[in-house]
């Protein structure tokens, strides 16, 4: 049995992880629980028990196995150090340590193998919309090789957080009690019934952060110089991350392989029949733990076309954090 800490138990992802790991019946012995100072003395309800959540502070970081972060970069990047300093391995969920060479960043279908190369007692839980992407295209990669990969997601508000769910929902009753003058404060506009094209800071170059951490974390989980131009959308969902992928392969190839290769592939499950309506949406993903597939094509300049759907509170977050922690206690088996 494992002794078990999560960081930031009480924001969506921190209790989709507390559920996942009664889910998967992880051996946990000892669970606890840290958010923020306004979080403390809540209870969340674990293996039939109600475990009261702590702030968390440098004076009371216990000594765990295993500690599941979703708080932040900037808790991650005090905070992780000092888990792992008391012999915790720590799985982050946020961007502080992805990037680190010396910190492997882990999709438990993909890349396995890396879970030997931890050297600060830290290991980096990928972004969710790279995650879902590499999952899929992972099995095509080893059978026709991807060479470029342009992808546009778009991305539901609850990878922004409840406040940015809240906001949605604020929105979307003020434009029909009010029409459209709600004032935004999550987004930089109005995300009821829109589209924005902007997710994390820009940079000079004009992409945005996310899309840069699907560039640079795309390459880092395959360990293939695959060049990807991506363009991030937030949409009026609140739940699963949708891509619309196109990918430019070195092998000839026809749609029915491609499918034949993706139903054998772990962590992937294919709805292919678009005339019979057969494809996912965000709203029937919602709550599974694959990486859907369906809209399988070739197009006319030759690319693969694909639409990938997962869930980004589970299989983006919190069910790879526990999936990596599975590997760990694997390892050590």
């Amino acid at each position: 049995m494992y002794s078990v800490a999560v960081v930031g138990a009480t924001g969506v992802v921190g209790r989709e992880m507390v559920k996942v790991l009664e889910e998967r019946k992880f051996p946990v012995g000892k669970i606890f629980l840290f958010a923020s100072d306004k979080s403390e003395g809540e209870e969340i309800e674990f293996n039939g028990e109600k475990v009261r959540v702590s702030a968390l502070k440098e004076s009371n970081v216990p000594k765990v196995d295993i500690a599941l972060f979703s708080a932040g970069s900037t808790v991650s990047g005090i905070f992780a150090p000092i888990f792992a300093t008391k012999g915790a391995v720590v799985i982050d969920n946020s961007s502080r340590w992805r990037m680190d060479d010396e910190v492997p960043l882990i999709v438990p279908e993909v890349n396995p193998h890396r879970i030997k190369d931890i050297k600060k007692g830290i290991i980096a839980n990928p972004n969710c919309s790279t995650i879902q992407l590499v999952v899929a295209m992972k099995p095509i990669h080893d059978n026709f090789k991807v060479k470029i990969v342009r992808v546009a997601t778009y991305q539901s508000v609850s990878g922004a957080g409840k406040k940015a769910m809240d906001e949605l929902t604020k929105a979307s009753i003020s434009f029909f009690d009010r029409g459209d003058d709600f004032i935004p404060g999550v987004f930089p506009k109005n995300i009821a019934f829109n589209l924005i094209p902007r997710i994390g800071k820009v940079y000079d170059d004009g992409f945005t952060e996310e899309e840069m951490k699907m560039v640079k974390e795309t390459k880092k989980i395959m360990e293939a110089d695959i060049k990807v131009s991506a363009t991030c959308v937030r949409v009026p969902v609140y739940v699963s991350h949708s891509e619309a992928v196109f990918l430019e392969l070195e092998k000839s190839f026809e749609v029915y392989q491609v499918e034949e290769v993706l139903r054998n592939a772990k962590g992937v499950c294919v709805m292919n029949n678009t005339k019979e309506d057969i494809y996912p949406t965000p709203a029937e993903v919602s709550g599974k733990d694959d990486v859907f597939v369906g809209r399988i094509r070739k197009t006319e300049t030759g690319e693969l076309a694909m639409w990938v759907v997962a869930d980004n509170l589970r299989k983006g977050a919190a069910l790879n954090a526990v999936q990596i922690a599975e590997l760990l206690t694997n390892n050590q088996s």
